[in-house]
C-alpha cells in the first residue's frame, strides 16, 4: 500500500522514519513525547510501533509506567497512521473525541504499542472527503511487554472533517 501513498505522506513516513527528524517533529509539535524519550519503531500505511521507556521520566509512584504517558504513546501510535491517511489529499480536520484505555498487567519495562488500522483510517478519510460530512474511527492500540504479553489496550476515537 505504500507505493500507492501519495507522495507527501511518503515522505511523511521516511522523515518520521529518521530519528532527527522524528526528534525535531517531537519538538515542535508534540514536546511531551521527546520528553517521555519515544521511539517511532516502525510505519507504513497499514501499521505503526511505538515504544516507551520504563526509566525515570515516565515512572509513577507504584514503579510503572505512568498512565498519561502510556496514552500519549498509544495515542501517537494511531495518530501517526491517521497523519498520513490525511496528508496529500486536501484538507483534512482531526481531532481525538473520545479515549478508552484497559490496564491488564503492570507497565514495569518498555512497552510497544502496535496499531493496525491503517486501511481503516485511509477509508475513513475518504468518506470524510467524498461526502463532506463528519466521519468518526475508533482506532486500537495494544502495549505490550518485552514477553510479548498485553499490558494496555486503548481505544481512540478520532473525527475527521474536510474543512
Amino acid at each position: 500500500m505504500n507505493d500507492s501513498l501519495h507522495p507527501k505522506a511518503q515522505k511523511i513516513i521516511r522523515d518520521l522514519l529518521s530519528p532527527w527528524k522524528l526528534k525535531w517533529f517531537f519538538w515542535s509539535r508534540l514536546p511531551s513525547l521527546l520528553f517521555w524519550k519515544v521511539r517511532l519503531d516502525h510505519l507504513d500505511a497499514e501499521r505503526s510501533e511505538v515504544s516507551i521507556p520504563f526509566v525515570k521520566k515516565t515512572q509513577n509512584p507504584f514503579r510503572s509506567i505512568y498512565f498519561a504517558a502510556q496514552a500519549g504513546a498509544a495515542e501517537f501510535s494511531t495518530g501517526v497512521l491517521a497523519l498520513i491517511a490525511i496528508e496529500g489529499r486536501g484538507k483534512v480536520s482531526m481531532l481525538v473525541t473520545e479515549l478508552r484505555t484497559e490496564f491488564y498487567k503492570k507497565a514495569d519495562g518498555r512497552i510497544v504499542f502496535t496499531c493496525m488500522d491503517g486501511k481503516a483510517v485511509f477509508d475513513c478519510v475518504s468518506r470524510a472527503l467524498e461526502t463532506g460530512e463528519g466521519q468518526k474511527l475508533t482506532m486500537t492500540s495494544e502495549g505490550k511487554n518485552a514477553d510479548g504479553e498485553v499490558v494496555t489496550k486503548v481505544w481512540i476515537e478520532w473525527s475527521f472533517k474536510r474543512k
